[in-house]
């Protein structure tokens, strides 16, 4: 019975996706509503998709992408979780920090492009730091709100068997902390496919952004929403690989 409600709900989940790919047919395909230079109809998008995936470039646009993510997420977590864990840990130190932290973290990300450029050139290290900053305050923060959020009674009883203060970070503040963690990396992963896609389109020769970029001035729209949804499917795996580790750190 748990296996049929499980079943069913996916399939609940399919159904606006697949009416809303029929009204879109029905309207760009059959009706011709909108022409196809504004917006492409399933059928081009298909087309366009089965053209890039033959000739290989897909998959080397979202291999190129994919490292640019995940390495701008990386250097994001271990920054955030570290400098999370310290300034959660210390008063001092964040109230020090705070007015810093508050100042750059509303900046938008794609602010920062000019900077990376001249700093970096052209090529994946201006995505890659577009990413870092992008990621890194939503990490920071939530690792921040996890320390602050860890029961007085644990920190109080590895006190009492004489726990360092480097043994509390790793032995209990880390593992209190960890949902939060996982949280800030689930947020940041969205908006690292956000902000690589638009550090691709301004300093990079590679990846999905940049496909979108050259697809669109050669008014090649089924291309263009090919890119797109790539970086949709992306998401959803993501999405749901964050999902399964929360389950388990919860569970």
């Amino acid at each position: 019975m748990n296996m049929n409600n499980k079943l069913s709900s996916k399939l609940d989940m399919l159904i606006l996706p697949v009416i809303l790919v029929i009204i879109w047919f029905i309207i760009c395909d059959v009706l011709v509503l909108i022409p196809s230079y504004m917006f492409p109809g399933p059928v081009e998008v298909l087309q366009a998709f089965m053209k890039q995936l033959l000739s290989g470039k897909l998959f080397k646009d979202i291999m190129a992408t994919l490292y640019k993510v995940l390495v701008g997420l990386i250097l994001a977590g271990v920054v955030g979780i570290s400098c999370g864990l310290i300034l959660g840990w210390s008063k001092r130190l964040e109230r020090l920090a705070t007015l810093i932290i508050s100042i750059l973290r509303p900046i938008p990300p794609i602010a920062w492009i000019p900077f990376s450029i001249l700093w970096f050139g052209i090529g994946s290290k201006p995505a890659i730091f577009i990413i870092f900053i992008g990621c890194v305050f939503p990490i920071l923060v939530s690792t921040i709100d996890g320390v602050h959020r860890t029961k007085g009674v644990l920190i109080e009883a590895a006190k009492s068997f004489g726990a360092s203060n480097t043994q509390m970070l790793t032995k209990v503040i880390l593992p209190a902390t960890l949902p939060y963690i996982v949280t800030g990396l689930k947020v940041g992963m969205g908006i690292a496919l956000m902000c690589t896609i638009a550090g691709e389109m301004i300093g990079s020769s590679t990846g999905i952004g940049y496909m979108i970029l050259t697809s669109t001035n050669l008014f090649d729209t089924g291309s263009t929403v090919v890119g797109m949804l790539v970086i949709g499917v992306l998401g959803i795996i993501f999405d749901y690989i964050f999902t399964k580790i929360q389950e388990r750190i919860f569970w």
